[in-house]
């Protein structure tokens, strides 16, 4: 039986006997007395939990994000190196950087959220995600913050200040942490176990499989940003989790000639630049897809599996074409994804069958796309609904159309009835009309407290006219949140 072993702080910390679905942010209050983490909302949206994770990078230093500790399960701290707001201090005994900014742009008010902000800009810091004179990427980074006293101006500024600091070089303190946490963390299958339940952490995908098959009752995880809450806020018993996030074979993203593979494990914000580089709103959509603490922990995979109607995701890439890759023990299969989503909560997946990949079709010159995130702020929030357009074009008439909505029904689905009325005629202002008004016939959307269905059908026509504006590039059509 393993114990969880992680650095916390740098120093070496060995954990047994505790619930593999204990949190972080549980140990760190409850047993280590590091009550500077707080607790605002134990679901990872408010940010005040937040700590520095590191893990070896594969070629001798140091992979480093923040991540909600809320959410997060202790064992997956296995063979990692975590970092708290204690921890912030310069060697020589002044202020940190970090808390010099913050001070002197009194950028704390009640002070509740600030050891979060502290270390979100650390990370950002540290990790060089904070271009000098860049406040957009200031208020990028902190999107996953809340602050309930509405100091954003005093905390950018800081972040402003930060940037223009040097960053220290810590390539052979990374070298030498890295080797620690290899030696740590061994070879071998993770395997966790407490009177409360088991925790499996495999480290390529045969065992993986291997693994399922003989427990096809487990409950698999990745970055928690979905699961966690099922215990936070569910309050359930898992007495089985089979942890992915370290599987190396699905950590990877390849560029073919003509798709893109995304491994189940890759982040959110490890998928962002390569779908950035297939269209320019998909480099948006990510930029407002939740907050940066969630896209770095939530997974391509772990979106998809989880079938979610309003995931944004999932729609955004239906209307490429992707295709799901699923295994069961040696078993290989794929389908398109729309044909993934069987009804709400419920996919086309098999006892002990995983998702291994996601293939995106790049877009040919003939196919132009968009994609339209509708939601009531601009960062960290849910979409009332998410629309995702691919229009093949022969000449100036439409030869293919696929229109693809989230928030619109019980899953993520194609608007079949309006793509047919698109097909053999110019995008034009009449056809726009009557794609949308044939939503009616495609979706019966519920109304909730993010929309009422009206709306929902109002705003998911207004979408492709949208579309057929930016096409026609006659029109703005969208304001960009930039500083």
């Amino acid at each position: 039986m393993d114990a969880i072993r992680f650095l916390l702080n740098g120093r070496e910390c060995t954990v047994e006997g505790v619930s593999p679905t204990a949190t972080v942010l549980e140990h760190l209050r409850r047993t280590e007395r590091l009550t500077g983490t707080k607790e605002g909302c134990a679901e990872g949206d408010c940010g005040a939990c937040t700590v520095l994770l590191s893990e070896p990078d594969g070629e001798g230093g140091l992979r480093r994000r923040a991540v909600n500790s809320c959410i997060l399960f202790l064992p997956a701290l296995h063979g990692k190196s975590v970092e708290t707001v204690e921890s912030l201090k310069a060697p020589d005994g002044t202020p940190h950087p970090v808390q010099r900014a913050l001070v002197e742009h009194h950028a704390s008010q009640c002070g509740f959220c600030t050891p979060g902000f502290a270390v979100q800009l650390h990370a950002g810091w540290i990790g060089g995600a904070l271009p000098a004179g860049d406040r957009a990427a200031v208020k990028d980074l902190v999107s996953g913050n809340l602050c309930r006293c509405t100091g954003y101006g005093p905390i950018v500024d800081a972040g402003l200040d930060l940037a223009d600091v040097p960053v220290p070089d810590t390539a052979e303190a990374d070298a030498a942490t890295a080797r620690q946490l290899v030696a740590m963390r061994g070879d071998e299958v993770f395997d966790y176990r407490s009177h409360a339940g088991r925790w499996l952490s495999p480290r390529d995908v045969d065992t993986l499989a291997d693994l399922y098959a003989a427990h096809p009752e487990a409950q698999l995880v990745a970055g928690s940003t979905d699961v966690g809450l099922w215990v936070t806020k569910g309050h359930r018993a898992l007495p089985l989790l089979i942890d992915v996030a370290n599987v190396a074979d699905l950590r990877h993203v390849e560029e073919g000639p003509h798709a893109l593979y995304f491994g189940a494990a890759v982040t959110h914000a490890e998928a962002r630049p390569h779908l950035a580089r297939l269209h320019p709103d998909l480099d948006e959509l990510m930029r407002r897809f939740a907050g940066y603490q969630t896209r770095n922990s939530g997974t391509v995979g772990g979106n998809i599996a989880n079938g979610s109607p309003i995931g944004d995701l999932a729609p955004a890439l239906i209307a490429l074409g992707a295709r799901v890759h699923l295994r069961r023990g040696d078993a290989m299969r794929q389908l398109p994804l729309e044909d993934f989503f069987l009804a709400y909560g419920r996919q086309d997946r098999q006892p002990s069958e995983f998702v291994v990949a996601l293939e995106v079709p790049l877009l040919d010159p003939a196919e132009r796309y968009a994609v339209s995130k509708i939601s009531k702020r601009f960062d960290s929030d849910i979409s009332a609904v998410l629309a995702a357009f691919k229009l093949r074009f022969e000449g100036d008439v439409v030869a293919e159309a696929r229109l693809a909505f989230g928030g619109m029904a019980g899953t993520p689905a194609r608007a079949s009835t309006a793509e047919a009325a698109l097909l053999g005629r110019r995008f034009d202002r009449e056809a726009a009309r009557d794609a949308a008004e044939a939503l009616a016939e495609d979706f019966q959307p519920l109304t909730d407290m993010r929309a009422s269905a009206g709306y929902r059908l109002l705003v998911a026509g207004n979408a492709i006219e949208r579309f057929r504006l930016e096409l026609e590039g006659s029109v703005p059509t969208r304001i960009r949140e930039v500083a």
